[in-house]
């Protein structure tokens, strides 16, 4: 077959005929150029707006067309009854039902892609007349699908198939209620369709029942009754009127074909939260759903998890869904118990998730669920239900350690690393470290992403339940577990009750609980040979850190297996955050163990044990060790920690720059920032009274270590730099150590800043970057009030201004984060100290320029830094005569770019930082931008030829209006950029 001329070919738009649209869906689907494709594509597109598209949709549909023909026929029905519905008289609305439903009824033996389009199509309709000029659409569907009916003229032979008639009816009464669901509505008019769909239901129960229970109903017809269901729930179809066709869906679960479709109906049909208001029929279904049970162990014999998994799904969505209503409900209490205890049967179900099971994970939100219903109950009633449910809660503890148990290690070694992980977080999630209780639910409940509760939490919320009772028992188990030799062999009980220990510890405050010391006592004792439950005694000693602060007597057994742990390679995670944890919650209480642990530490760090993720941690934990150190002591250990490091560099700094120069470099420099921003001597006068400055020599009495150190390791840092100077990590490296002191010393960086300031000036002169402009910010906002400092940020600012001008007049679209960093810096001068602008010596003129240019920029963060520096520079355009000329003289170039990106020249996304600038105009120069505006405003075509002079002139008003609401004046930049852009009313 030849393929037909390229409809995208001539500089003449060719006309919308039926052999032209099919040479262009020709290309489309079979023409191998991508070019002829995209063509096509933009054709096609403009044929289905056209006016022309009412009429050749029909031809396109002709039985003697292509499947993909007959597709874009009745994709364009669709798309103009959806947008063009205006355009048909409405004397053409019967005549065009009628051959809906005739083109529907020939199209029920296929193709399938063609009937469900046109089933769209005719259900877009209905929602177009519904209630007013269609008030019973559903019954006149049905009537029109009986196949004696003679308003099927033109159907196929096929068509009279009594079933194809069914199937295809089915498929519209399923779509109906999905394109309400997806249509964009006003809410008026969703509630009122929604009222009149609902009072269609009675119709389509009826028949969706008497479908479900013939014997003469085919599994496909049943299969699509059971989807025409879950359409319909959907619209919030009462239960109250669906509960016994639900009752008929358990029927199916009978059936293999029919199972996953007949679960899926059901847990949506009892998933919707509005079926608590029909109480009786939910107690209706529980029985239901308990006579699945022996289906249910049988599909666990066998280990048939598809089936096990459906049935799971089920007892859960009832049971989570439900489980205040159905605990109100006293006098079927046992009915709910069983229930429960089903929905137990599934957490326990046996296997190893997710290699052997993937059924318990369902389960784990029930449980808290359940708590949290029981426990906002008065406190007679609780007491009642805690009574009968605190037995299963110590039956599911005994539950979640079993599913948390590793496999034997043989097994464990052939899972692949996907499962391992997927293992892990089913166990722990992905976090360490304490959690809040309520807000980690909040988060994962409400939160759009999806999420996963896993046993750490379900732990963690039993113990809501449970109290300290828990505890006890998990104390008492792992005392027996260590005690007897054979018990303690098997590692994974051990490892499998300290997790649960952990679980709780991370949330719940243990410091009262009488079980800790004795646990911390146990701990020792454990034998850490086995990788996995060494990462648990790790964990689990983190997680008790807090208590351990309160009891440091404790320390003296707990501190040797975590630097014992500290050199294995295979614990760096557990061992060095837990490390931290210790040093950041004991630190006061460390002084006897630093030399211990600071040995350890770099002993770990010069064997390279850890990556340099774990090296930055542990540079952190001694940080924290080093500030509660007495002050004579700092400064020593600070220089033995540091020095074989500095003596790295040092060499490092002498050779030709190379890639693994280079990581070596960055990851020293990364372990110095680390531990500077832990490092806070400024506190520890409260702790120790008398560390005195007798026995210190003065100047480590009047400076802070970090500065001392800081100053004597300038030289090696320039000498450094001189060779690295262009290479961005290793600035940015740099100034990152200077960063995390200034912000952790604050104005203990004082003797830093003039040498500091020299140096930045030096080399962002000689190759701009933009962390060398960030930390110079950081130096403005904590010293810029400072009287002695002053000179030298004066100095530096002129530096980096001027250079950054210089690059701005060659072009700076190359580095939008040094226009971003920039613009900050001078948000940061004008809010903090804009008398830094010297008359002489900062060019305000190009300054402002250099904010109208940023504000150019496709990339977010610049553009959100310039409008932030226009907000501080506008209300200070008085107080600063220089800014005032700047702004008269240029203001107008400021509102004519603000309106050429409203107008289409940036992304809509970024509107609200042009509105926020705006704004500033209007309340701090009203008068200068009501000139602005009409001067720029009257050029014809712009900001876009798409608004008239009408729109312009509303659009001004509008915004001069408005001097404080920040809200409504983006509302009304947006409006204006929807006008701009064409926009308006299509759904944007």
């Amino acid at each position: 077959m030849e393929p037909p001329a390229h409809p995208g070919d001539g500089p003449v738009e060719l006309e919308f005929t039926v052999e032209n649209l099919e040479s262009a869906l020709y290309q489309l689907y079979f023409d191998p150029d991508m070019e002829h494709k995209t063509f096509a594509q933009k054709w096609l597109n403009r044929a289905q707006a056209s006016a022309r598209a009412w009429q050749f949709c029909w031809a396109l549909l002709g039985p003697d067309k292509l499947p993909e023909v007959q597709f874009f026929g009745a994709t364009t029905l669709h798309i103009n009854i959806l947008h063009h519905w205006s355009s048909l008289p409405t004397d053409q609305h019967e005549s065009l039902r009628m051959q809906l439903l005739a083109h529907i009824l020939r199209f029920s033996s296929g193709p399938k892609m063609v009937l469900t389009r046109l089933c769209v199509a005719l259900a877009a309709m209905a929602l177009n007349l519904i209630p007013q000029v269609w008030s019973q659409p559903v019954a006149d569907m049905v009537r029109a699908f009986q196949p004696q009916e003679p308003e099927c003229e033109g159907g196929s032979g096929a068509a009279q198939d009594p079933q194809l008639h069914c199937l295809a009816l089915l498929e519209l009464l399923t779509v109906l209620p999905e394109e309400f669901q997806s249509s964009r509505l006003a809410q008026p008019r969703r509630s009122q369709l929604r009222e009149a769909l609902a009072g269609e239901w009675g119709v389509v129960c009826s028949m969706l029942r008497q479908l479900l229970q013939s014997q003469d109903s085919s599994i496909q017809v049943k299969e699509k009754v059971l989807r025409c269901l879950s359409s319909w729930v959907g619209v919030d179809v009462p239960l109250g009127e669906s509960h016994e066709l639900v009752q008929d869906c358990f029927g199916a679960l009978s059936k293999p074909e029919l199972f996953d479709t007949a679960v899926e109906t059901i847990v949506t049909a009892i998933s919707q939260p509005d079926c608590q208001r029909y109480t009786e029929a939910l107690v209706n279904l529980v029985p239901l759903v308990l006579g699945l049970h022996d289906q249910l162990k049988k599909a666990v014999q066998d280990n048939d998890m598809e089936t096990s998994h459906g049935i799971c799904r089920i007892a859960v969505a009832m049971g989570e869904t439900h489980s205040r209503v159905l605990l109100e409900q006293v006098e079927h209490w046992q009915e709910f118990l069983a229930l429960v205890n089903m929905i137990l049967f599934c957490t326990a179900v046996p296997g190893h998730y997710p290699v052997n099971e993937t059924t318990s994970s369902l389960t784990l939100t029930f449980w808290y669920t359940l708590q949290d219903d029981i426990l906002s109950f008065e406190e007679e009633k609780q007491a009642v239900y805690l009574q009968v449910y605190r037995p299963v809660y110590f039956q599911l503890v005994d539950v979640l350690l079993y599913k948390s148990h590793y496999p034997p290690e043989g097994d464990y070694s052939s899972w692949s690393s996907d499962d391992k992980e997927q293992f892990r977080i089913y166990r722990r999630g992905q976090k360490h470290g304490k959690k809040n209780l309520v807000q980690d639910f909040c988060v994962k409940f409400l939160c759009v992403l999806p999420f996963r509760v896993d046993i750490s939490d379900t732990l963690m919320y039993v113990y809501e339940m449970l109290g300290a009772e828990l505890l006890s028992n998990l104390y008492d188990r792992l005392g027996r577990q260590l005690m007897d030799p054979q018990l303690s062999a098997v590692w994974q009980d051990t490892e499998a009750l300290l997790f649960g220990f952990q679980s709780i510890a991370e949330t719940i405050d243990v410091n009262y609980s009488d079980v800790i010391p004795g646990l911390i006592g146990l701990i020792p004792r454990i034998n850490i040979s086995n990788v996995m439950l060494a990462d648990t005694v790790m964990y689990t000693i983190g997680s008790l850190a807090e208590w351990l602060a309160d009891h440091p007597v404790m320390l003296a057994g707990i501190l040797p297996m975590v630097l014992e742990g500290l050199m294995k390679a295979e614990l760096s995670v557990s061992s060095v955050s837990t490390l931290k944890r210790i040093c950041r919650e004991c630190k006061y209480d460390l002084g006897s163990y630093a030399h211990d642990i600071l040995g350890a530490s770099q002993d770990a760090l010069a064997k390279e044990v850890h990556k340099s993720s774990q090296c930055m941690w542990l540079m952190q934990a001694l940080g924290f060790l080093l500030s509660a150190l007495p002050e004579d002591q700092v400064l020593v250990r600070l220089h033995s920690l540091i020095s074989p490091h500095v003596q790295q560099l040092d060499t490092l700094s002498t050779e030709e720059p190379n890639p693994t120069n280079k990581q070596s470099i960055v990851h020293i420099l990364g372990m110095l920032s680390s531990l500077f921003t832990t490092l806070d001597v400024t506190r520890q006068a409260d702790t120790f009274e008398g560390a005195s400055c007798q026995t210190a020599a003065p100047s480590q009495c009047t400076q802070n270590p970090v500065v001392v150190v800081l100053q004597q390791v300038f030289p090696l840092i320039q000498t450094l730099l001189s060779r690295w100077l262009e290479d961005s990590e290793v600035v940015e490296a740099v100034c990152t150590v200077f960063d995390k002191s200034v912000r952790t010393l604050l104005q203990d960086f004082g003797p830093v800043v003039a040498q500091l300031s020299g140096m930045l000036g030096q080399i962002y002169s000689s190759c701009p970057q933009a962390s060398t402009l960030d930390l110079a910010r950081q130096i403005i906002h904590i010293f810029a009030g400072e009287e002695q400092h002053i000179s030298d940020i004066q100095s530096l600012t002129e530096v980096l201004t001027s250079s950054t001008l210089a690059m701005f007049q060659r072009g700076p679209r190359d580095h939008p984060d040094i226009a971003e960093s920039f613009m900050h810096l001078h948000a940061q001068i004008l809010k903090r100290k804009p008398n830094l602008y010297a008359p002489d010596r900062v060019d305000l003129k190009a300054l402002f320029h250099s904010g109208v240019i940023s504000l150019k920029f496709p990339e977010t963060p610049t553009v959100k830094a310039a409008s932030l520096f226009f907000a501080e520079l506008l209300p200070r355009w008085k107080d600063v005569p220089l800014l005032a000329e700047v702004l008269q003289a240029d203001g107008k170039l400021l509102t004519e770019t603000v309106l050429q990106a409203v107008g289409g020249g940036a992304p809509r996304s970024l509107m609200e930082h042009f509105s926020e600038v705006l704004l500033g105009l209007n309340r701090h120069c009203p008068a200068l931008l009501s000139q602005w505006l009409g001067e720029t405003l009257q050029t014809p075509g712009f900001p876009s030829a798409q608004v008239s002079t009408e729109q312009k002139h509303t659009f001004s008003q509008q915004l001069l209006r408005e001097q404080t609401n920040k809200r409504r004046v983006k509302e009304i930049v947006k409006e204006f950029s929807l006008l701009c852009r064409g926009l308006q009313g299509s759904g944007y």
